[in-house]
């Protein structure tokens, strides 16, 4: 005989339709697939492709505000990076005021690099939000802020 507790097949619908983590789940898959699809001729993942965009900015970034910034903790960080670094797109460097931490940037291979996804990124990403209510991105993006 068994011990086994039974969880009725009911709860399994209920949280098949209705577990916000799940629906969540779901679609940031189905994004991803179809970035990574756009992004596939430039030699980029659509994370490689979050990744790259999140070190184009004036000044070096560091790893902890790019870790904040992607919801990614330090080891995915250093894993991501070494396919960019073996591709010359990004360099990583000692930072001069602590010499323990690291400072990020793209190299200008890798600003081409990105540069040419760009305007792929921009179609698949207007295609996306057309299929939205009213065409516009907006109320999602602060409906998904607030679950941060």
């Amino acid at each position: 005989m068994s011990n086994a507790v039974e969880i009725p097949f009911e709860t399994t619908l209920l949280v098949r339709d209705s577990c916000l983590c799940l629906h969540v789940q779901r679609a940031a898959r189905a994004l991803a697939r179809r970035f990574d699809d756009a992004l596939r001729p430039f030699g980029l993942t659509n994370g490689q492709f979050s990744l790259m965009m999140s070190l184009n900015r004036p000044v070096p970034a560091s790893m902890k505000s790019v870790c904040t910034l992607l919801a990614i903790d330090q080891t995915t960080l250093t894993a991501a990076l070494k396919p960019l670094q073996r591709r010359g797109w990004v360099n990583v460097e000692a930072d001069p005021a602590d010499r323990r931490a690291r400072l990020l940037t793209l190299t200008a291979a890798g600003k081409s690099a990105l540069a040419a996804a760009v305007p792929t990124w921009k179609i698949t990403h207007a295609l996306l939000e057309e299929r939205l209510p009213d065409g516009n991105g907006d109320r999602l993006r602060q409906d998904l802020a607030i679950l941060l």
